[in-house]
């Protein structure tokens, strides 16, 4: 028995496990970070919470022979990619990466990049009155002191109720998200800027879309740095490598 680790919590992740899921001789486990409290449950074995850094990572590998390692993680969450590359090195596992295409600037969009949220909230002054900020709940107070903004801020789970955040309305909701839907908010909002994490892929995409379709302007975080190694853009090519792991 083959045993792979998925590093998961995104969309891709779900559907690698549920391949996998088909491949006889291979056991998969997904490891979520378990910061939303009902995530997506994917298919196979499951284990929820942090590893305790590259260590406590490598000891996991070492501990449950993990034969693969899979980093399907979202692609603002370095911390995990770089202790699995860490923990992989030192265990001597291979380890993909998978990682969406970034979404490019097309004619007709208003983008403003900027490299992290801090930068993203500074952008925001003198620039904006009223904002669809969806960039999670672990970024909120970096704009709590933008009084003068109004936010609709959308995440999958409300802030905890002592956590700073900016002026404005939660919105809970989980893509994929349609046009249809993001061109509403942004109109019944009188919204004249998004911020967004650059995440690729479709799930989100539609409200970049529909920002371009209304004229608005978006801040857009780009993706910060990932660690070396092996990567592809597509769950197709994922099965590919695990496949040429097995059989090569």
């Amino acid at each position: 028995m083959i045993r792979v680790l998925i590093l998961g919590g995104t969309g891709d992740a779900a559907e690698i496990a549920a391949r996998v899921a088909t491949i006889q001789g291979v056991e998969a486990i997904t490891s979520l970070a378990g910061r939303t409290s009902e995530p997506s449950i994917p298919l196979g074995d499951l284990r929820i919470g942090g590893f305790g850094g590259a260590s406590g990572m490598a000891s996991y590998l070492r501990q449950m022979g993990i034969n693969l390692l899979i980093d399907a993680t979202h692609p603002f969450a370095t911390q995990i990619s770089f202790n699995a590359a860490a923990a992989a090195n030192e265990i001597g596992v291979p380890r993909l990466m998978l990682i969406r295409p970034p979404w490019e600037q097309v004619s007709g969009d208003r983008w403003i990049e900027v490299d992290n949220i801090e930068a993203a909230a500074t952008a925001l002054q003198h620039l904006a009155k009223r904002v669809f900020l969806t960039v999670g709940r672990q970024e909120l107070a970096a704009f709590a002191h933008l009084k003068e903004i109004w936010f609709l801020m959308r995440m999958i789970e409300p802030p905890a109720p002592d956590a700073l955040v900016p002026p404005g309305m939660v919105l809970c909701d989980r893509g994929p998200f349609d046009l249809k839907n993001e061109r509403e908010i942004l109109i019944h909002k009188n919204i004249d800027t998004i911020v967004s994490k650059n995440s690729g892929g479709n799930a989100t995409y539609a409200k970049i879309t529909a920002a371009r379709e209304l004229g608005l302007k978006v801040i857009m975080v780009n993706r910060p740095a990932t660690p070396p190694g092996e990567q592809v853009s597509n769950v197709d090519d994922v099965l590919a490598w695990l496949l040429n792991k097995l059989h090569g």
